[in-house]
């Protein structure tokens, strides 16, 4: 009988959990980040806000639990679209990736920018948050390809000995924290192609090429031909 009760227990926390969440959703969506505050999100689901403490620490734990959905559910996405074509070469599944990354960011512009152009609170740069192990889930979808294309097909590398010694640094830090699977070199590239797509979009969902472009895609699609022969996929930008 205790087991059933804590089971029923915790069903309940759960669906209220995601009451909390949606609700947040909506604010985001509607009003902007400005008005996921405790005490809204409160109101919206029919309690106080002292009572949400129940829930979450305070605020900054509410934001970390909201973004870890959200980079949940791009992640999603982007593994449907990889795993849809998971008899295509590599290159093929990470073009499709990066392509529902995109249909994702235009859908949901206001959870983009909140995922992506927001400061993470403290709490949330803990390794062991929901925050950050979400945020690793997204990460790894482009870098697993990544390294499935350098294993089986090195890439072009710039040399390593002729970058700035800073960025020689840096790069074998990163290297090391994702625990050797790229080379310094190799993660330069990987880097930069994210840099160069992660900008893009960026500038897209932010409506900062309107002054330009009524329709960006043909410009993504560049930008994936671009990303291709820095990865040396053969054509497989159009595929």
């Amino acid at each position: 009988m205790m087991s059933a009760h804590t089971s029923r227990r915790e069903r309940l926390r759960q669906a209220t959990l995601e009451e909390i969440h949606a609700a947040a959703r909506k604010l985001l969506v509607e009003q902007g980040s400005a008005a996921v505050t405790i005490n809204a999100v409160a109101r919206q689901v029919g309690m106080s806000g002292p009572a949400l403490y129940h829930y979450y620490s305070g605020h900054d734990d509410l934001v970390g639990a909201v973004t870890a959905d959200f980079f949940r559910e791009l992640a999603a996405v982007m593994e449907q679209a990889r795993d849809a074509r998971a008899d295509a070469p590599t290159g093929d599944r990470l073009l499709a990736a990066c392509r529902a990354m995109r249909a994702w960011a235009i859908a949901h512009p206001a959870e983009f920018g909140w995922i992506f152009a927001n400061p993470i609170a403290p709490p949330n740069r803990r390794p062991d948050s929901v925050r950050h192990q979400a945020a690793l889930r997204f990460e790894q979808v482009l870098l697993d390809l990544t390294v499935e294309l350098w294993q089986t097909r090195p890439f072009p590398v710039p040399d390593l000995a002729g970058l700035p010694a800073s960025l020689r640094e840096q790069l074998t830090a990163y290297s090391a924290a994702i625990d050797g699977r790229l080379p310094p070199q190799a993660a330069h590239v990987f880097l930069a192609c994210w840099i160069r797509l992660y900008g893009l979009l960026c500038m897209e969902v932010l409506h900062q090429l309107d002054f330009a472009y009524t329709d960006v895609e043909p410009v993504f699609e560049e930008c994936l031909r671009g990303l291709a022969a820095a990865l040396d996929l053969d054509g497989h930008a159009t595929a």
